[in-house]
Formats: C-alpha cells, sequence, structure tokens
C-alpha cells in the first residue's frame, strides 16, 4: 500500500503529526508552568485524524473545529508562532490573544473557528456548505466534532438539513469514546456512532481514526462525492485520547488495557513506520524531528516575548460589540 504515496507525501503527513504531538507536549509544560490560563484540552492520539482529512482538502475548502482543535488548526496551515501566541494570550496570537486554546480561527485559511460549545460547529458547518453551494465552487466544508457532540440535537438538525439539499458537507465524528468521563456505550443504545447516518439517506462510513493513510483515503472519497453533488457524508474515526479530558483530568474511569492498546497502534509512531518503510533512511527522519522541535522552541520564544492586549485596548473591543 505504501508504494501508492511518494516519499515527500509521507514525510509531510509525518512531520504534520510529529508537530502536533510536540504543540501539545510542549503546551501541557506551559500550562503547568502558569503560562496558559483556562481549560486545555490535548488532541493527543488523535492527531491522525485531523492530519488524514486535512490532507485531503483543497486549499480553498473550509473546515469547523471543536474545543480539542489544536491539531486541526495546525493540520490545516496554522504557524506555530501565533498558536502558541494564542495560547498563551498574547497579541501576536491568531485572535489576538481573545480566543484562546478553544477559539483560534484563521478564516483566511479556510479554518472558520474552534468553538468551546460541544457541537457549536455543526451549523457554521452547514452555513458555510450551503454557501458553497450556492456559490457554485465547488468548496468542501469538514465539519469535526465529538462523540459527544453527535447526541446534541443540532447534529440531527444539521445532518438532515444537510442531506436534504445535499450540501458538500463532510461530518467527521472524532470518537475517543468519552463525553468527558461518559464511555459511549453508556450514552447511546447504538456505540457505532456513523449508522445514524443511514436514517437520513447519507452515505457513511468508519475507519480507524489512528491510521493517518486511512483517514486521508476515505476523506479524499467523501470530498470526491461531495464535489459531484452527492453529498453530504458522515464519516466515523474511532481513536482513544491518551489522557483524561483536560490538563487536570487524570482520565482513571479509562480503562489501562483499553488504553495501552491504543497507545500500542499510536498514530504518530505509525506514521514514523509509513515513512520508514517507504525507504527514507533514520537520518533523514531524525532531522525532520529536529527541525520540528526547533520550530517549536521558536514559537514559544517569540510567544514568550510577545505583549499582552493593553487593557485600555480591550476595553474598547469590549464596548464596540
Amino acid at each position: 500500500m505504501l508504494s501508492r504515496y511518494s516519499g515527500e507525501f509521507l514525510a509531510d503527513l509525518y512531520r504534520t503529526l510529529y508537530t502536533i504531538r510536540r504543540f501539545e507536549t510542549e503546551c501541557i509544560r506551559l500550562y503547568r508552568d502558569g503560562f496558559i490560563r483556562g481549560y486545555f484540552h490535548p488532541y493527543l492520539g488523535e492527531e491522525a485524524i485531523a492530519v488524514g482529512a486535512c490532507a485531503a482538502l483543497r486549499p480553498t475548502d473550509f473546515i469547523t473545529s471543536t474545543h480539542r482543535g489544536h491539531g486541526h488548526c495546525i493540520a490545516r496551515g496554522a504557524e506555530l508562532r501565533p498558536m502558541v501566541a494564542e495560547l498563551l494570550g498574547r497579541k501576536t496570537g491568531y485572535c489576538q490573544g481573545l480566543g484562546g486554546s478553544m477559539h483560534i480561527a484563521d478564516v483566511a485559511a479556510g479554518n472558520l473557528g474552534a468553538n468551546g460549545i460541544v457541537g457549536g460547529g455543526l451549523p457554521i458547518g452547514v452555513g458555510a456548505a450551503l454557501a458553497s453551494k450556492l456559490r457554485g465552487d465547488e468548496r468542501v466544508t469538514v465539519v469535526f466534532l465529538s462523540d459527544g457532540a453527535v447526541n446534541n440535537g443540532v447534529f440531527c438538525e444539521s445532518l438532515n438539513l444537510a442531506a436534504t439539499w445535499s450540501l458538500p458537507l463532510i461530518l467527521l465524528i472524532e470518537n475517543n469514546q468519552y463525553a468527558v468521563s461518559t464511555p459511549v456505550e453508556q450514552a447511546t443504545r447504538e456505540p457505532e456512532l456513523y449508522r445514524r447516518g443511514a436514517a437520513f439517506g447519507v452515505s457513511s462510513h468508519q475507519i480507524d481514526g489512528n491510521d493517518v493513510l486511512a483517514v486521508y483515503e476515505k476523506v479524499r472519497e467523501a470530498c470526491a462525492a461531495c464535489r459531484d453533488s452527492a453529498g453530504p457524508v458522515l464519516l466515523e474515526a474511532k481513536t482513544f485520547r491518551h489522557g483524561g479530558h483536560h490538563v487536570n483530568d487524570p482520565g482513571a474511569y479509562m480503562p489501562k488495557e483499553r488504553l495501552d492498546y491504543y497507545k500500542s497502534i499510536d498514530p504518530v509512531e505509525r506514521g514514523r513506520r509509513n515513512l520508514r518503510d517507504s525507504g527514507v533512511p533514520e537520518e533523514e527522519i531524525s532531522v525532520l524531528e529536529r527541525r520540528v522541535e526547533e520550530a517549536m522552541q521558536d514559537a514559544i520564544d517569540f510567544a514568550k516575548s510577545s505583549p499582552e492586549m493593553p487593557i485600555e485596548e480591550f476595553l474598547q473591543i469590549v464596548e464596540a460589540y
């Protein structure tokens, strides 16, 4: 299967996987050291979903993100400097430090924003997809959503409307099997979440969310269907986060044997193995990793040296809205 892909493509996938892993790991340290305020929801263990999906998109396509959205932003091309600066609440961040961890957006790059509201990206994505259909511009919108969002009313409403109008929309469920601490099998009688699409006449599939190439292939197929007026498409990517719901959640409710299994099929390690098995020398992979680490340290230094927004300017913005 690897012979179908160029070494350059596999290197790009692994570079992004490793970048997200380093970003999350280093930002957890920054959080522990008091540089990041508020909540922080790591994407550790789920990196293949964002990377595979965004690799299948065109530069003109859209995404909407979630409260666990750093990986989506980076996979969609976000730069590390303004990413870290945003998390640190600095003016040089994507949203001038006003959005923080859960509300990063880069509309110019097609990222319509992360959202602290569970399922909040669904109606935004439907709106973007409707606009694309009305304009006839062949843009596809991918809505990343959690397994918890599937049990919100807005999920059914959005899926029904998108199906009725055959919108170029991909709903990508990142099923990490827990809504905070509630396991998916206790929240619904049918834990295979992709099956919900059948009730709306929507093409629906389940994929291995820890396999970046499997995600890439299925999202690429879904994009082709959407551009051919055969959308929407519902995809469920099965995965497992590497810890609790947020940094301060120890995740003691997560069965050790299940966590150990998913760590044994870690998406970043699998991406590295793909690159190595394709014939890329270990030395080149190490150089790639070192450059990512250097870029991450540069972003941290940049963010720490950046100013916060002056209180007077902040108050002017608040008064304006």
